[in-house]
């Protein structure tokens, strides 16, 4: 293992800001475009295959850009060509396609400065496994920094601060596998999470519907997130009534769900079967649902989608994403346009064979605790 952007792990406590600066309105960007060919391009991209040009994300801007050499380690972006950059230190490996921002004396970009330890990436398997990770991980940043919430490293608060740390487990018989989890603003991820079929074996025996990385990433930033943004701003009797009592012992909790199993109605107000395990479980899968939703139907606005079934003669599943939901006024708005989209994503899936893509209720009382996650995201709670 070796450092890379963040600081050693400590643990305390952090008090968020109490507000933050206010966002325009602003166009989803979800979907890029050469600047060079007009050729469109995933997220992820790094080289244009119609006309080779290298890219890069520029996240101050939200912009995936053609670059030109600008000499040194310098590259300019087509997208913005007063603002020439260079790459994060990661790109060395392939793990990363950010610009770090220009004037920043940092070694890493804003998603990497995040970053503590890192596998041993002489290993091939191991950098292949961290690459995939960099990729579910940057997906997240990408929602964090477009709702601008607070992103400290540990550096700058050595209390509370964001950190990762991508472990490997230790040899056979020398050691306890990697647990991921959250501590206090430590997030460690599990590097066997990135094999496909470890991760599918876990999936099905602890009878989860869904389990991705991003999944992970999403849920265990929302313990970071309840630190932040109920617990030390304030808010945490407001988030009681919402999601339960908090204090009730944790690990007793946990261990109630592994021996005696989830209720039987746990669909009427749960948004999965783990949720039911404690509040803090509760908020933290609930705003990884919101991401879920918020970031596809932010694509399928992009993409221009709207859905109109030949058979729904009253227009119950009828639905146009012409709106960009990381700026939704209401969680209703996204909602009413969440629920026809998914059915017809769902639909479509069954008919290669497939399970759904969104395998979850969404019950009135979840409506509600989404609402809630809206609502601190926005600021407006």
């Amino acid at each position: 293992m070796s450092r890379n952007g963040g600081n050693p792990r400590t643990s305390s406590t952090f008090v968020a800001p109490c507000g933050r600066p206010l966002r325009p309105v602003e166009t989803p960007m979800k979907l890029f475009q050469c600047q060079s060919c007009g050729n469109i391009l995933y997220f992820e991209n790094r080289t244009c295959q119609r006309c080779g040009h290298r890219l890069a994300y520029l996240p101050e801007t939200r912009t995936l850009s053609a670059l030109e050499p600008a000499g040194g380690e310098d590259w300019t972006p087509l997208a913005v060509r007063d603002r020439p950059s260079r790459f994060c230190a990661n790109a060395v490996h392939d793990a990363c396609n950010w610009l770090v921002p220009p004037g920043s004396g940092d070694a890493f970009c804003l998603a990497c400065r995040h970053n503590g330890t890192i596998p041993d990436v002489s290993n091939p398997e191991y950098l292949a496994k961290w690459r995939e990770m960099e990729f579910a991980k940057h997906r997240l940043f990408y929602s964090l920094l477009r709702w601008n919430l607070p992103l400290k490293t540990r550096a700058e608060d050595p209390e509370h601060g964001l950190i990762f740390h991508f472990l490997a487990d230790p040899p056979e018989n020398q050691g306890p596998k990697v647990m991921t989890g959250h501590d206090n603003g430590v997030i460690t991820i599990a590097l066997v999470e990135a094999d496909d079929a470890e991760r599918e074996k876990r999936r099905r025996q602890m009878g989860e519907p869904y389990r991705t990385l991003l999944g992970h990433f999403r849920h265990e930033v929302g313990h970071h997130y309840w630190d932040l943004l109920v617990r030390d701003a304030g808010r945490l009797e407001a988030c009681r009534a919402v999601f339960g009592d908090d204090s009730q012992d944790y690990n007793a909790a946990l261990q109630r769900h592994y021996e005696q199993g989830t209720p039987a109605n746990w669909q009427e107000s749960y948004v999965s079967a783990y949720a039911t395990t404690h509040p803090w479980e509760d908020f933290a899968e609930t705003w990884a649902h919101y991401l879920h939703i918020v970031d596809t139907l932010e694509m399928a606005s992009a993409f221009g989608m709207q859905v109109h079934p030949l058979l729904d003669a009253g227009g119950e599943l009828a639905a146009r994403i012409d709106f960009d939901p990381y700026e939704a006024q209401s969680i209703e708005q996204i909602v009413a346009a969440w629920l026809p989209f998914v059915f017809a994503l769902n639909s479509v899936n069954r008919t290669m064979g497939q399970g759904d893509l969104y395998p979850f209720v969404l019950a009135p009382p979840v409506i509600s605790k989404l609402g809630f996650i809206h609502g601190l995201v926005h600021g407006t709670i």
